[in-house]
Order: C-alpha cells, then structure tokens, then sequence
C-alpha cells in the first residue's frame, strides 16, 4: 500500500532528486522513498549502537571484531543503501 504525500524540499535537494532520476536510479518517488527507508535505517542502527554502548561484554575480543569490521566494511555499507 502507498500513500500519496505532497512536500516542500529545498531547491538543492529537488536538483539532487532529479540528478538522479537522470541517472537512471528511478522515479523521482523511488528515490526519495530510498533516502527516506536509509534514514529509517540509520536510526535503528544509531538506537542498537547506544544499547551495546550502554552494556558491556567482558568476553568481547576488541580485536578480533575490529580485524572482521575492516574486512566487510564494503559488505556492511551496501547493506544500508
């Protein structure tokens, strides 16, 4: 289901939108709707960030998790687009 919706945004982010659609990334609704799914994204990840921040894991290697976060940071990214 999808809800039609009419909004403002300011003159260098309607040139973004449309810089995309020229690109061939879809219509202009399948890009905002792309930012605004990638923005609910960054919020869940921001809230699980504070919960393992506010707890801690005494068998947590720091070590080893930074050798396998270097190794996928491209695997993680594309996850978020």
């Amino acid at each position: 289901m999808s809800v039609q919706m009419t909004i403002r945004i300011d003159d260098e982010l309607a040139a973004f939108v449309d810089h995309a659609v020229k690109d061939g990334e879809g219509s202009r609704a399948e890009v905002i709707n792309r930012a605004i799914k990638r923005e609910v994204r960054r919020r869940a990840a921001r809230a699980d960030a504070q919960i393992y921040a506010s707890s801690t894991d005494p068998d947590l290697e720091p070590d080893a998790y930074a050798a396998w976060a270097a190794g996928n940071v491209d695997t993680v990214w594309s996850e978020l687009d």
